[in-house]
């Protein structure tokens, strides 16, 4: 039997999990309430408490609930072997303490940030026909990316340009997104708290080339992976700061960032990877027409994509597909069907978009 303070904390905790899920229901609702109000002045304060530190407070905060974990496991099990020990108490104070945790996660997580992925969105807020897309759009779609590489990558080649170190690259971002929110209010990023992952290297053989911490608010890229990643996947980071919690919604805003900010190496990086997505995608439904793009990028873009294959080959483990389908179910937990492919439905925000206003 549980006490009665453990018995009112398990209702409480049950109580705000599920008045969470109800709010949550009406996209219109956290949109216009949490999403465009609370989210982005509680996001504001946290940048403001936390990005003039230079090291990562989530990334130590991260280390030391995975070190909390280990010990607690490990005290677990030594009572649990234990002859003596009352197992049917120990199991239910291992349940209740179980609850508890993962309620208080889902509860911080949401308020802090996680409402998020039920709002209307980017595409609602721009008035983008977000629908169905034909062979021939992604066929156009891929034609017009392989210019905009192949442009990008001859001029910084002409130029020879030194790549901007972390904190020059950081400030490149802040400054596009500044630019960009002259066209869009709404989109507006101050203060900056963007930081370098101190678990990059972990990064490297789980997959992940950046990601946001919602209890601090801090966006952390891993710099690790080839530098004409950087930029983009920055500018991604600062997409999910802003509330845009979807992958697909964080891809497009990210991508108007870096295309608004006429600087090359960002236009490099993010015509690059949205190919990526959008040729894969092809792929799915004329192979030729695919391949036959691909060949049309230049030689030195080629190469780059060699380089971050052969970056790829180089971590291969057995961790790697185990934390991608986990992520995959996290992804389909949160409004995203897809899974991990949720990230090239940005394709049909570039089309619907392109379609709209004649360029991207």
């Amino acid at each position: 039997m549980m006490s009665r303070r453990k018995s009112f904390y398990f209702v409480i905790l049950t109580l705000a999990c599920i008045l969470i899920h109800f709010y949550s229901i009406s996209e219109t609702r956290v949109e216009n309430g949490y999403s465009t109000h609370f989210y982005a002045r509680f996001a504001s304060i946290l940048r403001d408490l936390f990005g003039n530190i230079n090291f990562s407070i989530g990334d130590i905060l991260y280390a030391l609930f995975g070190a909390w974990l280990l010990w607690q496991t490990s005290r677990f099990l030594r009572f649990a072997l234990r002859r003596s020990y009352n197992k049917r108490e120990l199991y239910v104070k291992f349940l209740y303490r179980l609850f508890v945790l993962f309620s208080s996660a889902y509860i911080i997580f949401n308020i802090f940030w996680g409402i998020n992925y039920n709002r209307k969105g980017i595409a609602w807020q721009l008035g983008l026909d977000n629908g169905r897309y034909t062979t021939d759009d992604l066929r156009s779609m891929n034609q017009v990316l392989v210019e905009k590489i192949n442009t990008a990558k001859t001029e910084l080649m002409n130029s020879k340009d030194v790549h901007p170190s972390d904190r020059e690259l950081f400030k490149m971002v802040t400054e596009a997104y500044k630019k960009l929110s002259v066209r869009y209010p709404f989109l507006s990023y101050r203060p900056m708290s963007i930081k370098t992952s101190m678990w990059g290297w972990l990064g490297n053989y789980t997959g992940f080339t950046g990601y946001y911490n919602p209890f601090t608010g801090e966006a952390q890229v891993n710099t690790t992976v080839p530098t004409f990643l950087h930029s983009f996947v920055t500018c991604h980071e600062v997409a999910h700061q802003l509330g845009y919690a979807k992958e697909m919604e964080a891809n497009f805003v990210g991508y108007l960032a870096a295309s608004n900010s006429g600087n090359t190496l960002m236009h490099y990086s993010v015509y690059l990877d949205l190919f990526i997505y959008s040729n894969r995608n092809l792929n799915y439904a004329d192979s030729a027409a695919a391949g036959r793009y691909r060949k049309e990028l230049l030689p030195a873009v080629i190469k780059d994509l060699r380089d971050w294959a052969d970056f790829n080959r180089r971590h291969e483990n057995w961790a790697e597909p185990v934390v991608r389908w986990l992520y995959g179910k996290y992804l389909q937990g949160n409004k995203q069907p897809g899974g991990v492919l949720s990230y090239d439905e940005v394709t049909g925000f570039l089309i619907a978009f392109y379609k709209k206003y004649g360029y991207i």
